[in-house]
């Protein structure tokens, strides 16, 4: 059991530099949270108007 022991910063890097590789992923939100990620700017508010936005290209209307 010598294998180090990975912070959490690079466990997060690890996660979001293959996120493209997750099946059946939505790349082009995938690529936005990477981006935000990278950007320092993932937060809950940030990814729920990315959302909103990428529904809105989309043409998806969440609404009831």
């Amino acid at each position: 059991m010598d294998k180090p022991v990975k912070n959490g910063k690079e466990i997060l890097d690890d996660f979001f530099n293959s996120i493209l590789t997750i099946p059946n992923v939505n790349e082009k939100l995938a690529l936005e949270i990477k981006k935000m990620y990278e950007e320092d700017k993932l937060t809950s508010t940030n990814l729920s108007n990315k959302l909103t936005s990428l529904r809105e290209e989309e043409g998806i209307n969440n609404e009831n």
